[in-house]
């Protein structure tokens, strides 16, 4: 349990404690006071009321605090029955002492004090961003952590929302995931909680349950933290990046560079005056980077071919953007031609072709030419086993696997240069003689 429901239910029994001190202060006047000592015990029966209700909704039913507080419950209303006899009335409030005195301690023993930090992604591409940061936190013994994939939806041109998606079941099988409906955020009140959707209600195309915009979410928790889901080339970052709703009501923002945490204090100061966004950006790095550190051939999942084709070669990931394309056209596939015929034949090294996600939609909806031109390209490199074909929508076991970068610049280089490996981008214009 949080160190701040922890908190939380001593203090409620801490006010307790000190409401039985006025009590014993007032009874001599009971005859002069007898309407405002009543409302005390009430309110004292109200307050171990809800200190019960929420330690049976955390731990269930049969829990010695919640027998405790029955008593206690019990004796408060004795004590309105008794107010003119002051024998009964001092007994009774010996035993409210004495009880008050065992439900803090059982407080402090049936709710335990720990760290508990809840993880909110909501595409599951987007878990490298977290993943490193719960991996500390699942680690830890002191720290309960809770992954809780939260539904999204696509916009109408209304702005309204259409489907919802849900992608809980598409994490890693050594992620444990907590349905968003089994959790109370407000029973919890957990310590802390990441998030890497920043948005809010200002995405135009898909927005996270209204339940989790950030706004609302700094209402459960003392420590909102925004993590963000893309990786730049660290030399600092754009208004528009470091400007989302979520850096207003996030207690700490993470910075990939201290450049970049530079940039975040002077754009968000400019566009939100008034908050001390010096104290709130954290220059600590990236998850994302940390994937790509960690990834090698040992511990990323391929398909059984894959490893195969590999065997005792050098793999060199080829990664082939649509904007190259687009800008490039007939030029650019000329260009791949020439990678792919190189490679063709080779007995030394793989080429591992991933393209960008979006490359045939895109090319069928703007490009039918060139799509064609495309396809006939992306068939004959899979007809004839020219390399391996990466269509997947995990880049990690890419980077893993592969012993050099070769293509365009992309998001794709910043994670891979972080490696350590040789990086070398495509030059459209050189062409093989």
């Amino acid at each position: 349990m949080s160190h701040t429901v922890h908190k939380q239910l001593l203090s409620m029994t801490d006010t307790l404690i000190r409401a039985n001190k006025a009590l014993k202060i007032n009874l001599p006047k009971a005859q002069k006071k007898k309407e405002g000592i009543i409302q005390l015990l009430s309110d004292c029966q109200d307050s171990a009321i809800s200190i019960g209700e929420n330690v049976e909704k955390l731990y269930g039913e049969g829990t010695k605090t919640v027998a405790e507080l029955e008593v206690y419950c019990e004796n408060l209303y004795q004590m309105t029955l008794v107010l003119d006899n002051p024998v009964q009335t001092k007994e009774l409030l010996k035993d409210l002492t004495r009880q008050l005195l065992r439900i803090r301690r059982l407080v402090a023993e049936e709710v335990p004090d720990r760290l508990e930090a809840v993880f909110l992604p909501y595409k599951a591409s987007m878990w490298d961003s977290l993943e490193s940061i719960w991996k500390a936190a699942d680690a830890d013994e002191e720290c309960d952590a809770y992954v809780i994939p939260i539904p999204y939806y696509d916009r109408n041109p209304d702005g309204s929302f259409r489907e919802e998606h849900y992608e809980g079941e598409l994490f890693p099988e050594d992620v444990t995931v907590t349905y968003y409906d089994e959790y109370d955020f407000g029973l919890r009140m957990p310590d802390v909680i990441f998030i890497h959707n920043p948005y809010d209600d200002g995405n135009f195309v898909t927005s996270v349950h209204p339940y989790f915009y950030s706004k609302n979410l700094k209402n459960f928790t003392e420590k909102l933290v925004y993590v963000p889901y893309f990786i730049q080339n660290g030399e600092g970052i754009d208004e528009d990046y470091a400007t989302p709703s979520a850096v207003l009501y996030a207690d700490y923002i993470i910075a990939q560079t201290e450049k970049e945490r530079e940039d975040y204090i002077r754009h968000c100061s400019k566009r939100y005056p008034g908050v001390n966004f010096k104290e709130k950006v954290l220059a600590l790095g990236s998850p994302k980077i940390d994937k790509a550190r960690s990834v090698n051939r040992e511990n990323v999942k391929v398909p059984e071919e894959w490893l195969e084709r590999i065997e005792g070669k050098k793999v060199i990931l080829y990664n082939t953007s649509l904007n190259g394309l687009l800008k490039a056209g007939d030029e650019y596939l000329e260009k791949m031609k020439d990678v792919f015929a190189l490679f063709q034949n080779r007995e030394d090294a793989v080429l591992l072709w991933r393209p960008h996600p979006l490359m045939e939609s895109t090319l069928l909806s703007m490009r039918p030419v060139l799509y064609a031109q495309y396809m006939e390209l992306k068939n004959w490199f899979q007809k004839d086993k020219i390399g391996i074909y990466d269509d997947t929508a995990d880049m990690y076991p890419a980077i893993g696997i592969s012993d050099a970068y070769y293509g365009d610049w992309s998001s794709l280089v910043w994670l891979y240069r972080e490696t350590g490996k040789p990086v070398m981008i495509q030059d459209v214009d050189v062409r093989s003689e």
